[in-house]
């Protein structure tokens, strides 16, 4: 008998995530850093997940300055801050030592609020994606980690 990727996954110990894909064919979730409630686009290719600059009291984030230079989403050489051992909840997945990366997100939600989408709070990057064995079900706009 054929098992589904759902249930394969289920009982690898996964935790399944559901998927909201916006006006951008992004996916944005929800997750919790700090038990504050946000809201994030998926980029698998962002090295490092961020948080904007404006959500560092919201999130209750203890900002050290980073000499990390960020560059994305058509914007380089942006000044960062590094906030560590952060704890990020994704759905019923949990992480208590997760490094965030501060910067500017002006750019990300001015090209959001360009395409009729909402600004976000971060980005979840391929750091906790590959902390996660993350598997993405594109089909079913579902992100599974275990």
């Amino acid at each position: 008998m054929k098992k589904s990727l759902r249930k394969f996954l289920l009982d690898k110990g996964y935790k399944r995530i559901k998927l909201n894909r916006i006006n951008t064919n992004h996916y944005e979730v929800k997750a919790k850093i700090n038990g504050v409630e946000g809201s994030f686009i998926l980029d698998t290719g962002a090295s490092t997940s961020c948080v904007g600059f404006e959500a560092v009291k919201i999130f209750k984030l203890k900002a050290k300055d980073s000499k990390i230079k960020a560059a994305g989403a058509g914007a380089v050489n942006m000044e960062t801050q590094i906030s560590k051992k952060n704890t990020v909840h994704i759905g019923k997945w949990k992480n208590k030592k997760v490094a965030l990366v501060l910067f500017n997100l002006d750019h990300v939600n001015t090209a959001l609020t360009q395409h009729e989408a909402k600004p976000v709070n971060g980005i979840i990057g391929a750091d906790i994606l590959r902390t996660g064995k993350a598997v993405i079900d594109y089909n079913k706009n579902c992100l599974y980690l275990k």
